[in-house]
């Protein structure tokens, strides 16, 4: 029982958008167990603005303008006070387009760079130059893999990180050296990687950026491995977390490295883990790099409203600006422009777990 009484007119209302069909829906029910758990933090203290939180969640695996047509229609009731959710780009970018300068919208997935085209969008995963790029550094430094090929689905997320990946490269590399010889993108739901793995270029790099989501994810690591890649070459992803490792199975894994803000196992994972299991049970869902960005979503919303003493749009991006530092239950995060920054850390999956090696920004 929360202090609120459950008064329907002192509470703030979330959408939260998640897949729950297609490659991303294995991510379904960790993320709706993560946000369970930031709104019992939430509201057994003050809640949001005094009020009470509650959150509804909506199908996010379905086509882009379907989502945003029930968002819209939603928001029309003048019930909803924020979005948020863990889906693809694609669905950001239509959602994006009806929540402006309505509600504030955190979209608590990694992305492909900065997007300020609709006020009151919020990006809480991480961007390329705080993920990947700063990952293939690491492994051009302590690896020596210098060359890649690129596997991802064909829509906004991975084509743009592609192009960044790319120039990141050439830069480091010099105009002479082609880093990434083998490029493909295929529709999400793919389930036969084989063109991509018996390509002859491929046997010319160092390893594969994965930049595919979710069951996708699984697949291709079950196929890369079935055929022994996975002994001679590197794979990197910001598209893996813990439910992906249990999809693809434990022998799938090998020479798989992750860059991320977040793994269970690190010191303010292991404290989260805890609270969450006395929460949902030792059955629950996995906590997950990519379910907490969820949790972590709701607590930055409060943490904003409480700068802005509103949710209005103006006043909460008066509030955010690139010197703002909010308080959350990860300590102090910072912004750059719309971006929240935080640190990032690179591990490599020994069987269904992590084991985190370094931090990388």
């Amino acid at each position: 029982m929360t202090p609120f009484g459950g008064n329907p007119e002192n509470c703030i209302e979330i959408l939260n958008i998640v897949p729950q069909q297609g490659p991303g829906g294995i991510f379904a029910p960790s993320c709706e167990a993560a946000i369970s758990l930031a709104m019992e933090e939430i509201n057994t203290g003050t809640g949001i603005l005094g009020r009470e939180l509650r959150v509804t969640h909506i199908d996010g695996g379905r086509e882009p303008d379907d989502v945003a047509r029930e968002v819209s229609a939603l928001l029309a009731t003048g019930m909803v006070h924020a979005v948020t959710g863990w889906h693809t780009s694609a669905v950001r970018r239509a959602v994006a387009r009806v929540t402006a300068d309505r509600v504030p919208y955190l979209f608590a997935t990694d992305n492909e760079g900065p997007d300020d085209s609709a006020p009151g969008l919020f990006m809480v995963g991480s961007d390329p130059t705080r993920q990947i790029l700063p990952a293939l550094r690491w492994l051009g430094r302590e690896l020596g893999a210098r060359r890649w090929a690129i596997i991802g689905n064909d829509y906004v997320w991975p084509r743009r990180t592609a192009r960044l990946v790319r120039a990141a490269l050439a830069d480091r590399a010099g105009s002479r050296e082609r880093t990434v010889p083998l490029e493909r993108f295929v529709p999400m739901g793919t389930r036969d990687f084989d063109d991509f793995l018996a390509d002859p270029i491929l046997d010319r790099v160092d390893g594969v950026i994965v930049l595919l989501v979710g069951a996708d994810v699984a697949r291709f690591n079950r196929q890369f491995a079935r055929i022994g890649r996975d002994e001679r070459q590197l794979r990197v992803s910001p598209a893996v977390d813990d439910n992906v490792l249990l999809s693809a199975g434990r022998t799938a894994n090998r020479n798989l490295y992750v860059p991320s803000s977040f793994f269970v196992n690190g010191r303010e994972g292991r404290e989260r883990l805890a609270r969450y299991r006395r929460m949902h049970g030792g059955f629950a869902p996995a906590l997950t790099n990519f379910s907490n960005t969820e949790y972590e979503a709701v607590h930055t919303l409060r943490a904003m409203a409480k700068a802005a003493g509103s949710l209005d749009v103006r006043s909460v991006r008066a509030a955010v600006t690139d010197s703002a530092i909010l308080e959350t239950p990860s300590g102090e995060i910072g912004f750059d422009g719309n971006q929240v920054v935080r640190p990032a850390y690179i591990a490599r999956a020994e069987g269904i777990e992590f084991d985190i090696l370094d931090r990388i920004c």
